[in-house]
């Protein structure tokens, strides 16, 4: 892992993502870059120099405000730098993280009522959909030191990619994985026979003999969410990780809202990867 980007509003909550971030940036020698998304509107960005001016003022303010931001005795020793966009829309972040190569994306939450100030609603969501890098959210202020995490997956061939590279950050987190499969009651039911097969199925695939069938859990729910959580729960795990389809939703059972209710509803840290 070498380089991590924090979206910063100047929260508190951003402020947990950023200690996070630190955290991840001591045990792994990776720069941050902390983001900050003016917003301005395009009449302040029109070519009038009152306008100018105006968002000059803005420009600078925000500088200042990052300066003191930034001035944390957590942060000491790390390499940090920081940038304005101005960006009205949640899923330009990603554009950020590709232009720096950016390994991760760590975002700020107050849990089940979602992001605050500028990561109201469904923003997190948008960031989750869009971004091409993945997202770790996290709910409360952490130096996390995480140490077990659950990969939670419908094991069909489109979750190879988003498995291999949840696997890669687990390697370089030193996190201990638990993966499972949530078999639900009633609609989506597999018989054993036709679970086993697809992930029979799907470790042929991998091609990685450090991962057998048998490393995978079946947990049986009457929902996902529930699923998920109760297994977290179960293996006192320290982070829940979900593969993505991107603006399509979540994978297969993640279909709809379900996994944006997980990284909403969730009271552990997040990580999404995009398939």
């Amino acid at each position: 892992m070498k380089t991590i980007i924090v979206p910063v509003d100047f929260s508190e909550h951003s402020e947990n993502a950023l200690k996070a971030a630190a955290s991840l940036s001591r045990k792994n020698n990776a720069s941050i870059i902390a983001v900050h998304m003016m917003g301005l509107s395009d009449a302040v960005l029109t070519k009038s120099s009152a306008s100018d001016l105006e968002g000059m003022f803005y420009a600078q303010l925000t500088q200042k405000r990052f300066q003191e931001f930034l001035d944390k005795d957590y942060l000491e020793g790390l390499n940090v730098s920081h940038t304005v966009k101005n960006f009205t829309v949640f899923s330009e972040l990603d554009e950020v993280a590709q232009e720096h190569n950016a390994d991760l994306i760590v975002m700020g939450s107050h849990g089940n009522s979602g992001l605050s100030e500028l990561f109201v609603g469904s923003n997190t969501e948008k960031v989750v959909r869009s971004s091409e890098t993945p997202v770790l959210v996290i709910k409360a202020s952490t130096d996390f030191n995480v140490q077990t995490a659950i990969f939670a997956c419908d094991y069909k061939s489109e979750s190879i990619p988003a498995f291999t590279k949840t696997m890669r950050l687990f390697d370089a987190l030193n996190v201990e994985p638990h993966l499972v499969y949530i078999n639900l009651a009633g609609e989506g039911f597999l018989s054993t026979s036709e679970i086993d097969t697809r992930i029979k199925y799907f470790i042929l695939q991998l091609n990685n003999a450090a991962v057998k069938a048998s490393d995978i859990t079946i947990y049986a729910d009457y929902t996902v969410e529930n699923g998920v959580f109760n297994y977290a729960a179960k293996m006192n795990a320290d982070l829940i990780a979900l593969p993505t389809h991107g603006r399509r939703g979540m994978a297969h059972f993640f279909s709809g809202s379900i996994g944006e209710d997980i990284v909403n509803h969730s009271t552990l840290p997040v990580l999404t990867v995009k398939i």
